[in-house]
């Protein structure tokens, strides 16, 4: 798989960093990833957002633009943001695939990490 485009300080990725109320978002769109509040730089020295990341590439491409949005989305509504479906699955491939982003260098610490926006809110 290509390594995608990454796009920063998008206003989409600053939609849903003020409605996770998170100091920075990387999101999916098609073949790119956006981000607001984190330069490329960051996102990329961390391998575990990366493989998280890649994971919601991964779907995009499984289920196509509207069968992904969809299901987020309605999902986001049924089960709340962090039991998404597609966020769990997401963020158990960054925890497996992180070592094959990680271009060498040792994993962060969980301190070094991004944090996971752990919103307990059925509709946050």
């Amino acid at each position: 798989m290509e390594f995608p485009r990454i796009v920063e300080n998008s206003p989409f990725a600053r939609v849903a960093r003020l409605k996770l109320r998170a100091r920075s978002v990387a999101m999916v769109l098609g073949q790119s990833i956006h981000l607001s509040g984190a330069t490329r730089e960051e996102f990329l020295q961390d391998p575990y957002w990366v493989a998280h990341e890649m994971e919601h590439i991964r779907q995009f491409q499984e289920h196509g633009r509207m069968g992904f949005l969809w299901r987020y989305l309605r999902d986001w509504a049924r089960h709340g943001y962090y039991n998404i479906p597609f966020e769990v699955a997401a963020r158990e491939a960054g925890e497996r695939d992180a070592h094959l982003y990680a271009q060498g260098r040792a994993l962060p610490t969980p301190d070094q990490r991004h944090p996971s926006p752990a919103v307990k809110s059925k509709n946050s």
